[in-house]
């Protein structure tokens, strides 16, 4: 994504990677997926020995900031979509 000159910082560094809308909505949803998974589901299940295997983290730290960044991106993704700074695709 090229920066323009009205463009704030915080939505160039969220979405400097980022050319297409299909991008930025890949991005939110793998980080909404993501923020699923980052919830300590371990210590909702204590019995069971897949959900330990499966999820992996026992801490609230990873979720405190997943949402977020999920936020920050969709803002982002909506601040372009209001200003029309996506690149269109070209067949």
């Amino acid at each position: 994504m090229q920066k323009t000159d009205d463009m704030p910082i915080w939505v160039f560094l969220a979405l400097s990677s980022i050319e297409t809308r299909k991008g930025a909505l890949i991005l939110v949803r793998s980080c909404l997926l993501f923020t699923i998974y980052c919830i300590p589901w371990v210590n909702f299940y204590d019995g069971n020995g897949w959900v330990a295997k499966l999820f992996l983290l026992d801490d609230w730290s990873w979720f405190a900031m997943m949402p977020p960044m999920t936020l920050w991106y969709w803002l982002s993704m909506k601040w372009v979509d209001k200003n029309g700074g996506w690149r269109t695709q070209t067949a």
